[in-house]
């Protein structure tokens, strides 16, 4: 099988894996190296910097052979797919080319797991080497650190990456053992914990070596498969915050299962991906790490999955019409946040802006508020936008308006005549 024949093979496998950013890493330029992070071909995605520029990197698998059996996924050891594995110095010598053509900026490297996880860890471990030592490739490379793999190994892998991932893929120890026999909970966790304690203590060797080796220094992201189990969005959520609070990581991804197996435990195969409700779970996502909320306040109980008809901040609002509505020139920056309507960039803005005199509505446009949103929760010297009435059910529709997202219409009945 030749190189190209591979490439296809192990981009295809690689598509399904969403944890790909390219976030968080500052390296220049090197004398006598290739590349920097902050600078249509089969394999090459695209991903966001951290200011913002569309970069691309070349998503790929080591191998598609596996000896693991989780049911959801494509590469399985029971399923009959074609099977193809890179060498270390063919998928080296791979990236560097294409960096080299301008194709790409950077690599995305997982894998299947070959033998057991320290003989697939030690072939990328390898082929990385070969990309920093042997080409000097200094651009960006975020590689996946495979449960079960021994600490030393998670060691060098970081080392020689920017960002590292361990994939938690389902959101309950019960979904595991149902659809992925061969990992554990403890599995997963044990290498997110080792690679936080080794980031913290990277950061007190570069406080007083200033050229010691940089560990993993865009830190660490997961991912979570949302659809393929029946858990809900308030598990989703306090797992994620969880994993933030207590591993400090980057980012948590969410994929919404793509049904590509058959499988009486999994969602049909004609099931349509749920990817209204993964981007309801990215927009709460985003509020945990940058607007104060808690995974608690946003789900309940009684309340266990999202609104699909509004996002997790307006449907936050609604739900606490005690908190409104909430006064433009005397509120808190937190109490800003909490607004519809009004994002970080805009808070700041507002809390700039207001003393140089008193804002009214006709300047929070000017601002960058989304006033469609945040009119029916905010008053400017007391007052709320003119000829505005509203009812709990006009502000829902007001907000179902704004997200763009048409009502579904009552199907019309023919009259029988006798």
């Amino acid at each position: 099988m030749d190189v190209l024949e591979k490439l296809t093979i192990l981009t295809d496998a690689a598509k399904y894996d969403a944890a790909c950013t390219s976030s968080g890493a500052r390296r220049g330029s090197r004398k006598g190296y290739i590349g920097n992070t902050s600078s249509s071909l089969a394999g090459c995605c695209h991903t966001f910097s951290a200011d913002g520029r569309c970069v691309t990197l070349l998503k790929v698998l080591m191998t598609n052979c596996c000896v693991y059996d989780c049911k959801y996924c494509v590469n399985r050891c029971s399923n009959d797919v074609k099977r193809a594995a890179f060498t270390p110095k063919e998928l080296a010598e791979l990236t560097i080319q294409f960096y080299r053509r301008n194709y790409i900026e950077g690599l995305f490297l997982s894998s299947g797991v070959l033998k057991n996880p320290d003989y697939t860890t030690e072939r990328m471990i390898r082929c990385l080497s070969i990309l920093r030592n042997e080409y000097r490739f200094n651009g960006y490379i975020h590689a996946k650190a495979i449960p079960g793999t021994a600490p030393e190994l998670v060691q060098q892998l970081g080392l020689l990456a920017d960002r590292l991932s361990v994939n938690i893929e389902l959101p309950s120890e019960r979904g595991l053992k149902a659809l992925a026999p061969n990992k554990t909970k403890a599995a997963i966790l044990r290498p997110m914990g080792q690679i936080k304690e080794t980031l913290q203590e990277n950061k007190r060797e570069l406080v007083k070596y200033r050229h010691a080796p940089k560990f993993a220094p865009a830190g660490q992201s997961t991912q979570l498969i949302v659809g393929a189990t029946a858990d809900s969005d308030r598990h989703i959520l306090r797992l994620t915050q969880g994993l933030y609070d207590r591993y400090r990581l980057k980012r948590v991804f969410f994929s919404a299962y793509v049904p590509v197996v058959e499988n009486s435990l999994l969602p049909a195969l004609d099931t349509k991906p749920p990817l209204l409700r993964e981007h309801r779970l990215y927009q709460a996502d985003w509020l945990l790490r940058f607007y104060g909320f808690r995974a608690e306040e946003l789900l309940s109980d009684q309340e266990p999955n999202f609104n699909p008809l509004v996002d997790p901040k307006c449907n936050w609002a609604l739900r606490h019409p005690e908190f409104f509505p909430v006064e433009v020139n005397t509120a808190a920056y937190e109490e800003l946040l909490r607004v519809p309507g009004i994002g970080v960039t805009s808070a700041r803005r507002i809390l700039y802006a207001r003393r140089g005199g008193t804002l009214y509505h006709e300047d929070l446009k000017k601002l960058g508020v989304v006033m469609k949103r945040a009119q029916y929760f905010l008053t400017c010297k007391g007052k709320t936008v003119d000829n505005l009435h509203f009812s709990q059910d006009s502000v829902l529709r007001g907000l179902i308006a704004a997200e763009g997202i048409s009502l579904p219409q009552p199907e019309m009945e023919q009259l029988s005549l006798f």
